[in-house]
């Protein structure tokens, strides 16, 4: 197998785990063991990160083109509406 390939599916799997971190985070009801998966989540989400940018450095990942200006604001509104929305 090739570095590239290696690079990819690591980053891909650790993609993954972060949404589960996610899921088991929700769920918890014990703070402390809460708190330990978001230290791990953290942790892994350093890593995903560092992983990437090696991974777009050696040019085996490229990321999609940066949103405009416009484009951010429009999702900032549309989040900023469906929070309120869902707290009344």
């Amino acid at each position: 197998m090739h570095e590239k390939d290696m690079v990819l599916d690591v980053l891909s799997g650790s993609k993954a785990s972060l949404g589960n971190y996610a899921k088991m985070i929700v769920e918890c009801s014990c703070p402390n063991l809460r708190q330990t998966f978001q230290q791990m989540r953290d942790g892994d989400e350093k890593f995903q990160y560092d992983l990437y940018k090696l991974a777009e450095q050696k040019g085996y990942y490229k990321a999609s083109a940066a949103a405009s200006p416009q484009e951010i604001t429009t999702v900032k509104t549309a989040l900023s509406q469906s929070q309120t929305g869902s707290m009344v």
